[in-house]
């Protein structure tokens, strides 16, 4: 119980609050730049093939996307802090103008490897968009009001992965591939005007600002050579080569450096990046936890959910950009939802648990798919599953922000780095244990007989489930066939099926990985504490207990704490 004493000592936490005009102009501004982030993630994914053809790079392929991750990844939670030590608006825009820059040099690049660096470079201003534009939202409203804009900002992401794949092909089609990074500009440019000139300050309260140069090298050091490992695991190298173990042993030692640079810092009182302490709030330590469960689970189903569809069902749907529509939507309806009620109840932890609940119920449904079968029973598990991770995914930043409003950039920012060092950690496990399980599998399902009819050099060149996805690579497996003899259409098939069979096999046990992570996360938010949200008025809170739960100054702890 807080003493008298300590209820005096306490600091105005709400941001004042902005008129009409200046809150719905700078809302313009944010949701066009969160477009401009999501609609470029979601736009390139039909442009690739035409891209490689044009500029002769299929062996760098990856690596378009990968340097852009890196960067955006890595410069996310300096971003943030920065924010927290400048004021949102300049850090914003200079997020913006990079961006725009990188995308106008991506769209003149005239070979990959200038079209990777120009995307690397893109990266850096991206890492600034989504973070801080969450975090502009935090100032604008308080708790409960976020809540109800939470539906707005989910729309946004719902309509550019519906839309960008389509615009995306379209462009490519119709004008030119490097449209795809110059219709950034319009959007970008209306955007960056709206920020300049009507989106107010939001100044900093902090006066004795430091940029923690050293933590940002440290930083660097460690991610960039975590997610190239990660990333190259089961595609270029195995996961216990030399090249993987290097590049996780630099990793290691360089976050180990990072961490202990930042907590010396911090007991120093100086402006650590990430703030270590931050992970003694019970609340921030359970939502980094929910937060990364989502992202390995939310990459792992964008990335099998429709290798099973094509592979194993067969379904050819020219846009694979379409195949993950219902979930999209039913995500989008569960944010909506949820922003709904979080705002109207002030209270979240029973949403978590309801969101975190039903993609375990989505996770296991997909865990029941089988050789048998149908796209029925796909839709209904990613119905659901897009329903739970809706509800729950988008609560975090709100709750985050709640319990730390004096650094609500830094905690916005560090969910989202840990969500993307989250979707590529569980993007590259479930890929190992696909990789891992396939050939056995596949093996296994071939009849004694076929294993003795058919050459192993034919065998070992359709080993690969990539194959079933590719009608050239099926023609060439049917040719090969056929050249046996009479019997080569029925070797076909036997082959074909236990394609099918290794990947139902493999892609099941990618699936009990996801829905053994959403078992944890469930357990985990168990413990998450609540406070209630702050409403409409400014709040005092006492300053003293913002290091572990901050309590409306005044009012008892809720159950739970």
């Amino acid at each position: 119980m807080k003493t008298v004493a300590s209820q005096a000592s306490v600091v105005e936490i709400e941001q004042p609050r902005y008129s009409r005009r200046d809150t719905l102009l700078t809302m313009s501004g944010v949701l066009l730049v969160m477009l401009l982030a999501s609609l470029d993630q979601t736009i390139m994914s039909t442009a690739m093939p035409r891209i490689i053809a044009d500029l002769q790079g299929f062996d760098r392929y990856t690596w378009v996307t990968t340097a852009y991750l890196l960067t955006s990844t890595v410069t996310v939670p300096i971003y943030g802090k920065l924010s927290d030590l400048f004021g949102r608006k300049v850090i914003f825009i200079t997020g913006v103008v990079i961006f725009l820059l990188g995308s106008a040099l991506s769209g003149t690049a005239q070979s990959m490897n200038t079209l990777i660096v120009f995307r690397a470079f893109q990266g850096l201003g991206a890492g600034a968009l989504l973070p801080i534009a969450i975090a502009v939202v935090g100032d604008l409203f308080t708790p409960r009001e976020r809540g109800r804009w939470q539906g707005v900002t989910g729309a946004v992401f719902g309509i550019s992965s519906i839309i960008g794949p389509t615009v995306g092909g379209w462009l490519t089609q119709y004008a030119s591939w490097r449209w795809v990074f110059y219709v950034n500009l319009p959007i970008g440019i209306v955007a960056l005007l709206v920020l300049i000139f009507l989106m107010p300050t939001l100044s900093s309260a902090v006066t004795n600002a430091s940029i923690d140069y050293l933590g940002a090298a440290l930083l660097v050091l460690g991610t960039v050579p975590l997610l190239l490992g990660l990333s190259a695991v089961g595609t270029q190298y195995a996961l216990l080569s030399p090249q993987i173990l290097g590049l996780l042993a630099l990793a290691v030692l360089a976050l180990t450096a990072f961490v202990l640079y930042e907590a010396r810092l911090e007991r120093r009182k100086g402006q650590p990046i990430i703030e270590p302490s931050l992970f003694k709030n019970r609340i921030f330590l359970v939502s980094t936890i929910a937060t990364i469960v989502f992202g390995m689970s939310l990459f792992g189903n964008i990335f099998f959910i429709p290798l099973f569809i094509q592979g194993v069902i067969g379904t050819s749907i020219a846009n694979s950009g379409l195949i993950l529509t219902p979930l999209t939507l039913t995500s989008v309806a569960g944010s909506v939802i949820s922003g709904q009620l979080v705002s109207r109840s002030g209270r979240y932890k029973w949403l978590a648990l309801v969101g975190m609940g039903i993609s375990l119920i989505g996770a296991l449904l997909l865990l029941g798919l089988n050789i048998s079968s149908t796209n029925t029973a796909v839709l209904i598990a990613m119905l659901v599953m897009g329903f739970g991770m809706g509800t729950g995914m988008a609560l975090y930043s709100l709750i985050v922000q709640n319990a730390l409003p004096t650094k609500i950039g830094q905690a916005t920012a560090a969910l989202t780095f840990f969500r993307s060092i989250g979707g590529t950690i569980g993007l590259a496990a479930m890929g190992s244990v696909m990789n891992a399980v396939y050939f056995p599998a596949f093996q296994s399902a071939l009849p004694t007989a076929v294993k003795h009819a058919v050459p192993a050099s034919i065998l070992a060149a359709f080993s690969n489930p990539q194959a079933l996805l590719s009608p050239d690579a099926l023609a060439q497996l049917r040719t090969a066939l056929t050249s046996l003899g009479a019997q080569g259409p029925a070797l076909f098939s036997y082959v074909t099926a236990a394609m099918r069979q290794g990947l139902v096999q493999s892609l099941h046990d990618v699936f009990s990985v996801n829905a053994l992570l959403l078992a944890i996360g469930l357990v985990a938010v168990f413990f998450l504490p609540e406070i209630e949200l702050r409403g409409g008025s400014a709040h005092r809170v006492d300053e003293s207990v913002e290091g572990e739960v901050p309590m409306v100054a005044g009012e008892a702890a809720h159950p739970g704490y």
